[in-house]
Parts: C-alpha cells; sequence; structure tokens
C-alpha cells in the first residue's frame, strides 16, 4: 500500500510547513501533491494532515506514517550511499570555498555530516574572501563554491540550493522600524554596515540602491555577524543580510528585521561545480545534504522555482 514515494511526500509537507513549498522542494505541482496526498488517504482509509492548518497539523494516522519516515529515509539514504560505494567512486577530492560570510550556520553540520558518510574523501574548505574562488575552480585547484553571483566560465555548473530573501535589520527604536518595508530612499542619512567585500558582491547595493542612484551617508564594515549585530542594536547603523541569518537575533528581539521593496529583494545560492565532477557519487550525495540540512535549518529559505 505504501511507496517510498508517499513518505517523502509527507515527510516534505512537516519541513517545509505548506504545501505550496512543499511541492517546490520535490519538483512537482501543487496539483500533483494534492492529488498524491488525496490518493494516500484513500488508500489508508482516512485522513493524514488537517487542510488550511499553518503550522500543518497532522491527524494521529499521518504522524505515525511520519515516524515510519524518519526510520525508513536515512536508511535509504544510506543503503544508496553504500551502492554508490559498490559501483566505484568511493574514494575522491572535495575541496571547497566559500563567498558567503553566514553560510557555516548550515555548512558546517552538511560538512558533518558528508565525513561520516564519505570518509574516504579527502575534504578541505577555505574561506573565499581573500581570492577569487570562481578562477580557483575553473583552474581545478577547487571543487566546489558556494555562491550568490555565479559568473559564466568554461565547464562550470551551477547547482541551485535554496532561494532566500535579503532584509534590512534595523536597532528596535530605529525611525525606520515601523516602516511596512525599507526603500532605497531610506538610506540616504544611514551608516550601512556590511561584510567586507566589493559592492558588485553586494545585492543591497547591486540589486536596490544602485537602480535608484542612491548611496548611505556612510559604509563601515565588519567580518562577523554577532558584531554587525551589536552595532545595529546600539543605533549605530543599519545591516543588509540574508533573512536566515538575520532570523536568529529578530527572533530574539534584538533587532528589527525590515523587507527591502515591497516586494522584497530575494537570491539564489549556488554550489558552483566542474562538470566533470558533476556525476561523482560523493559530490551529488554532497548536495542533496546541503539542501536537506539547508531547509531543516534555516529560516526563510525556499526551493528555487
Amino acid at each position: 500500500m505504501l511507496e517510498i514515494r508517499h513518505l517523502k511526500t509527507l515527510h516534505a509537507l512537516r519541513e517545509a510547513d505548506s504545501l505550496v513549498e512543499a511541492a517546490d522542494r520535490l519538483h512537482l505541482t501543487q496539483s500533483a501533491l494534492s492529488h498524491q496526498f488525496k490518493e494516500l488517504e484513500e488508500r489508508m482509509g482516512m485522513p493524514l494532515f488537517v487542510r488550511k492548518t499553518k503550522p500543518v497539523r497532522f491527524t494521529s494516522a499521518g504522524l505515525r506514517l511520519l515516524q515510519l519516515a524518519d526510520a525508513t529515509l536515512p536508511l535509504l539514504r544510506g543503503a544508496e550511499r553504500d551502492i554508490a560505494r559498490l559501483a566505484g567512486g568511493t574514494a575522491g577530492r572535495l575541496h571547497m570555498a566559500i563567498e558567503c560570510h553566514s553560510c557555516f550556520q548550515w555548512l558546517m553540520p552538511t560538512i558533518d555530516q558528508f565525513r561520516d558518510a564519505w570518509p574516504e574523501v579527502e575534504l578541505d574548505l577555505a574561506s573565499g574572501f581573500s581570492f577569487a574562488p570562481l578562477p580557483a575552480l575553473a583552474r581545478g585547484d577547487l571543487d566546489l563554491v558556494v555562491t550568490s553571483d555565479p559568473l559564466e566560465l568554461a565547464g562550470i555548473t551551477y547547482v541551485p540550493l535554496f532561494t532566500y530573501e535579503a532584509m534590512l535589520a534595523v536597532a528596535n527604536q530605529h525611525r525606520l522600524a515601523s516602516k511596512p518595508y525599507i526603500v532605497p530612499e531610506d538610506l540616504l542619512s544611514e551608516t550601512l554596515i556590511t561584510y567586507p567585500v566589493e559592492r558588485d558582491r553586494l545585492d543591497i547595493f547591486t540589486r536596490f540602491l544602485e537602480p535608484a542612484d542612491i548611496e548611505p551617508a556612510q559604509v563601515r564594515t565588519s567580518e562577523l555577524t554577532v558584531m554587525m549585530m551589536q552595532l545595529v542594536a546600539s543605533g549605530r547603523g543599519v545591516c543588509g543580510m540574508p533573512h536566515w541569518a538575520l532570523h536568529e537575533y529578530s527572533s530574539r528581539g534584538y533587532v528589527k528585521a525590515k523587507r527591502l521593496g515591497e516586494k522584497g529583494l530575494f537570491a539564489t545560492l549556488y554550489a558552483g561545480i566542474r562538470a566533470d565532477m558533476l556525476d561523482a557519487p560523493y559530490m551529488r550525495d554532497f548536495l542533496l545534504t546541503a539542501k536537506d540540512t539547508s531547509f531543516s535549518t534555516l529560516d526563510g529559505v525556499s526551493a528555487v522555482r
């Protein structure tokens, strides 16, 4: 009666907390996912979750199947890894660099899981802030680069990991804290705090301020997210950063998170990979682990549509 796809869809619904987002993660239309749930509920003879609830509320039957999914799906992934090893490709190299100061929050758990699953693979991680990682990837010095600024380079493929919203952090008592969203002109008199990278790699400049021909009153930099948040909370500036990195502080009431523009400012994080590495079993598994970890640990990220 049950199939693996049924367990995967239930698991995705719990993790995504909505049918729309679950469908995106499974690369299905919402209609196809709804039909799959209806078919499963007809087989079970009872509903599995309560419609139009947020967060999603599962019935007793749904919770029991989720227990089965939690026990079965990791075993399935482990078996797939074992089969990949039997087929070859167990040893290799995965040297990577990141172009994202706030990516360690989900990347380190990903790396920990990967080391346990692929101990034969030589793994190395470098910060991409002191050198140009994408040209190094094209030369073969690296095997993977995490970036939100893909460059068209021969032999390099960019695999989308997730979409995220860039937001503005302001102090709780800041004049902008009560606004429903921020417009570029709001930053004319502000000190903008950024990570120490070039402006052409910061969305708040390239996609928000520069198109409106707006320059903040002052720009200062900090390498550490926690220091940036302390500066913001003390009223010494405002700061643009991904929602997932800001959520840790805004959810605790340290700062306010404000949308950039009426419709928000969204970007995509990619894994840049050399084309000859795409089919390596351990590379495919690393990408799956990275996506699973980011969706389960980060707030405000979504599947790339």
